[in-house]
């Protein structure tokens, strides 16, 4: 197939992820209109072949696909407001961070216009666009999925779709996200406690490496003790979980460390304990933070 018979795709807004997309668009042979508020960003993307819209309008009109991945849910619609009379009858799909709140109104605000709203969300670096293992999952309008599925394909080979609610991908991005600055401080402070000691950082990833490896492999175990509401056969406690309270401050002291992000853990773990989970699976966790914490 000829890039002349490839869908033609325009992207909004060309910040790091937003040029890689537009990037994988044009390398697969699609006719790739580009917008961004700063339009010296899309300099490079027109050495490529990209063409270069003046306007959100001029941009949307071009494409019956649009992409748009901007910062924000709100920016969005601050961006495309101005080309709300050329999305009637276009594909939408969003390919930012936020709420799924916010996913909700941008769909509505799309609706609201005549386009058709997928929500999605790209798990990976800009650098990883379009290769085979690239996880996009996407919600909202399945017309729009089944019709370009082939195109979306193009941004990373592992694409899913998630359901017909429009906030899906935020929801699923937040959810999956969270694990993220908590693991990756707790590498920092593991780097500094190594640097407290003349040790090289690099000599622990391999070793971190491993961990996340063996966290990964207990996560299934994890979700169905969730599923089920069960936590009654725990390979690692609550109570065990709490007693390591205690070595994090005193590797703070030998160490010279600010461990005050560990407190909000102990006194969840602390919690859990007095909601009578001590002894059972530390994935019982879940169940006290289906409660807010008490007001102090």
């Amino acid at each position: 197939m000829t890039g002349h018979h490839r869908t033609p795709v325009t992207v909004v807004g060309l910040g790091s992820m937003g040029s890689a997309l537009a990037e994988a668009f044009i390398d697969a042979g699609h006719r790739t209109t580009v917008w961004n508020r700063t339009a010296s960003k899309a300099v490079p993307l027109l050495s490529k072949g990209a063409v270069h819209a003046r306007t959100t309008a001029e941009a949307v009109a071009a494409s019956p696909l649009v992409i748009a991945c901007l910062t924000t849910y709100e920016s969005t619609i601050e961006a495309l407001e101005p080309a709300t009379a050329a999305l009637k009858g276009r594909a939408l799909v969003s390919l930012n961070s936020g709420s799924p709140a916010g996913a909700r109104r941008l769909g509505d605000w799309a609706l609201g216009h005549g386009a058709r709203y997928l929500g999605g969300a790209v798990k990976n670096v800009p650098s990883a666009v379009g290769a085979e293992d690239t996880l996009l999952y996407y919600g909202g309008d399945r017309s729009v999925f089944d019709e370009f599925a082939g195109t979306l394909r193009v941004l990373g080979g592992d694409t899913v779709y998630l359901g017909a609610d429009a906030d899906l991908a935020a929801l699923y991005e937040m959810a999956v996200g969270g694990t993220l600055l908590p693991a990756l401080v707790g590498f920092f402070q593991g780097a500094a406690a190594l640097q407290a000691r003349g040790l090289e950082v690099a000599s622990m990833v391999r070793f971190s490496t491993k961990w996340f490896e063996m966290i990964n492999s207990v996560l299934p175990v994890f979700a169905d003790e969730i599923d089920r509401g069960d936590y009654s056969e725990p390979a690692s406690s609550v109570r065990l979980f709490l007693a390591g309270a205690a070595h994090d401050e005193e590797l703070g002291r030998e160490a010279n460390l600010d461990t005050e992000w560990h407190r909000p853990f102990h006194d969840l773990l602390k919690r859990a304990v007095e909601a009578g989970y001590g002894d059972q699976s530390i994935s019982a966790l879940t169940e006290v933070l289906r409660k807010p914490a008490p007001t102090p």
